[in-house]
Parts: C-alpha cells; sequence; structure tokens
C-alpha cells in the first residue's frame, strides 16, 4: 500500500485523469436520462462535448490549474447561450475553484470566488426549477451556492497551510546551516586557541634544548659525563618536541597573526590537584585520586588531561546545582593516560554542554573533543543513568602517526 500511496503521489495527473474518466462516465449516463425525458430538451451531442471539456478541466486542474479555470468558465457560459443544462460534468466547477484556490495564483483564487458566487444564481435564472415559488428558487441558489464557497474556503485554509509548513522547513534549514557554520567558527577558534598552547609547549622543549646543549659544551672536557646526560636529555626533548610539532601543523591557525597577547606557561598533570583545590574552596566538594604509578608525560597529552578536568569541573559548578559533588580519576596506563570525571548534580541539558565553554573562549565538549583528537585518543561524554554528567577519556602517550 505504501509503494502504492507513493506512486500516486508521484503522478497526480494520472490520478486525475482516472476520476475524469469516471465523471465522463457518469456524465454521459446523466445526458442520456435529461435528453430522453419530456421536460427536457438537451442535445445528446452539445451536452456530451460539454461534458468531455469539463472532464479535461478536471484531469489537467493540478498541471495547468489558471488554464483550466478560465476553460472551465467558457464552458459555463457555452452551456448558459446554447441552453445545455447542467450534468454530473458540472462537478468540475467545484473542483477547479478548490483546485486554483489551493495551489493557483492569487488573481485566479479571487476570479473563482467571484464566479462561484454567481453561478448558481445565474444557472438557476436560466433553468427555474418546476414548481417553485420565487421564494423557493432563491433558497435553491443559495443552497447551490454553498458548497462553491466552503470548496474555495478549504482551498485557501490549504494554501496558508502548506505555505506555513514551508516557512518552517525554509526556517529549520536556515537554522541548521546556521548551526553548522557556528560550530566550524567554533571548531576553528578552539583550533587556534589549541595551536597556540602547543606553541608555547615546542617553545618550551627548544628552549630546554638550546640550555642543555650550551652546557654541554660547556663541560664537555672537564665533565664527560654530565655532557652525556645533557646530550640525552636533548635527544629525548627534541623527540617530544617533533611529536608536539606534527600535532601542530595539522591544526588550522587562520588569522592567529594577527591576535596579540602574552603567552604564559601552560599547565600540566601535577597542578590538577591546585586546580580540585580551588574547586573546593569555592565550594564543590571534589574527590581526586591518582591510579597507577604517575611518570612524565608528552606536554600535549598533560596540557588536554588538564583542560578537560577544567573543563568538566566548571561544568559541574555552573550546572549541578548547589548540592552538588564530583570525582575525578586519573589512571596511569601502560600505554595511555585515562581520565574519569562525574558529578552527580542535576545537570545541564546535553546541547548546552556542546555550546559553553569553561572559560567563554570553548565551545564545551566540541573543544575537549578538539584536544582529545589533536593527542590521538577518545573521549566520551554523556549523562549518568542515575543523575548528573560523566566524561570518560582516554589518552595515548605515543601519538598516533
Amino acid at each position: 500500500m505504501q509503494r502504492l500511496y507513493d506512486f500516486l503521489r508521484r503522478h497526480p495527473t494520472w490520478v486525475d485523469t482516472f476520476w475524469a474518466v469516471v465523471l465522463f462516465g457518469l456524465s454521459g449516463v446523466s445526458v442520456m436520462n435529461q435528453s430522453g425525458a419530456p421536460e427536457h430538451h438537451m442535445p445528446v451531442t452539445g451536452g456530451l462535448a460539454v461534458s468531455a471539456v469539463l472532464c479535461v478541466v478536471v484531469a489537467l486542474r493540478r498541471r495547468l490549474p489558471e488554464p483550466m479555470l478560465l476553460l472551465a468558465f467558457a464552458t459555463g457560459l457555452v452551456q448558459l447561450v446554447l441552453d445545455i443544462e447542467t450534468t454530473v460534468a458540472d462537478f468540475a466547477m467545484l473542483v477547479i475553484t478548490y483546485t486554483v484556490a489551493t495551489v493557483g495564483a492569487r488573481w485566479a483564487s479571487r476570479l473563482a470566488l467571484a464566479v462561484s458566487l454567481v453561478a448558481a444564481a445565474l444557472a438557476q435564472v436560466r433553468w427555474p426549477a418546476q414548481h417553485s415559488s420565487a421564494l423557493g428558487q432563491v433558497a435553491i441558489a443559495v443552497f447551490q451556492t454553498v458548497p462553491f464557497a466552503l470548496a474555495w474556503v478549504l482551498g485557501d485554509s490549504m494554501r496558508t497551510r502548506r505555505a506555513y509548513f514551508a516557512q518552517l522547513e525554509e526556517r529549520a534549514a536556515r537554522l541548521e546551516k546556521e548551526r553548522e557554520a557556528q560550530s566550524k567558527v567554533a571548531v576553528a577558534a578552539e583550533r587556534a586557541r589549541i595551536a597556540r598552547e602547543l606553541h608555547d609547549v615546542v617553545a618550551h622543549n627548544v628552549s630546554v634544548m638550546v640550555v642543555q646543549a650550551d652546557g654541554a659544551a660547556y663541560v664537555l672536557d672537564a665533565a664527560p659525563d654530565q655532557a652525556k646526560k645533557a646530550l640525552e636529555t636533548i635527544s629525548s626533548t627534541g623527540r617530544q618536541a617533533l611529536a608536539e610539532m606534527r600535532r601542530l601543523l595539522g591544526v588550522l591557525r587562520t588569522g592567529e597573526h594577527q591576535e596579540s597577547g602574552e603567552y604564559v606557561p601552560q599547565p600540566d598533570v601535577e597542578q590538577i590537584d591546585d586546580l580540585v583545590e580551588k574547586c573546593r574552596s569555592s565550594g564543590l566538594p571534589v574527590d581526586f585520586r591518582v591510579e597507577g604509578t604517575p611518570r612524565p608525560l608528552p606536554s600535549g597529552v598533560e596540557l588536554t588531561a588538564y583542560r578537560i578536568v577544567q573543563e568538566a569541573l566548571t561544568n559541574t559548578r555552573k550546572h549541578g546545582g548547589p548540592n552538588a559533588g564530583a570525582s575525578v580519576r586519573l589512571v596511569y596506563f601502560d600505554d595511555g593516560l585515562g581520565l574519569l570525571v562525574e558529578d552527580d548534580g542535576k545537570g545541564a541539558p546535553h546541547e548546552l554542554y556542546e555550546e559553553g565553554g569553561a572559560d567563554g573562549q570553548g565551545h564545551g565538549l566540541i573543544g575537549m573533543r578538539e584536544r582529545v583528537g589533536m593527542v590521538g585518543g577518545t573521549l566520551d561524554a554523556g549523562p549518568r543513568p542515575g543523575g548528573g554528567f560523566r566524561i570518560s577519556a582516554l589518552l595515548p602517550l605515543k601519538p598516533a602517526h
């Protein structure tokens, strides 16, 4: 049935043609009956010709609404002039009135309404009802006018409804495009921010390498062991700097050369404890635990971990409610660093986390995902079954190539 319904929707003219054929068959029977009745003097040929034209109006009403309206009116005038009485085919007048009121031009809709209001009266004057008083003639004309008025009102209401839905669809499409554009802007801004932070990390590593190289050159002859240790430090720091530089080259930094501002040292994993203490002093209970054996991590991983915890605790403080509490788990694995931040507050809608950043510059989960993606990790965030919000991240210690 659904396939048949879809087929009929794709071929409306075929449907109208089918009903036009049915209407012509009924009209033919009506014409034959009226031509044989003694009180009627309708010519068979004229009645069938008029019926055929009106059935064509029904068949092509949606393809050519305005021309079919004019054709129907012309046919009605021919009926009046040639004294061809109304038949079943004159139902096409009602159909074309509804059609132009729904999909036709405004002038055609107004014309259909005006003609429909006088058509029944003209027909009653041309072919008055037998054995009926003047008041009865008026009543019959009014009764026959009501269906035309209702057809026009129904069609005009359908036009208004379709225009309303079309406006809603256009608005939804426009909002969707605006949302996509805002998301792209948010991603670009967050990537530029990450690029600045990674710039600090790389600059720090290069500075360490320069200092160690100068020290190794100074003690090379007097203390070769210290020079060897300095060279090892230079090697490990250089590898780490290269890894951070690979991530940095993948970040779009559109317009960043126009920005000005002072660069400051970026936070690391050890400063998460200070962040938690600040949250506690502001009134947010936070349970902080470290599992596994702490060890040195790539600077990008430490910065990402700090920012995720900062973002999550800020959202808890803003949206969790007055009695909310949070827990932070930092887990050292053999090949990665795990983060689990949960709160038991009332939480906020997931869309709000997508839009609001910790410091007013980022964009919530969009920024978190960008940060985690920069170090090749994974992020899972969403409401907890029992209430509150959970953010889980796994950051690999080695960058993905």
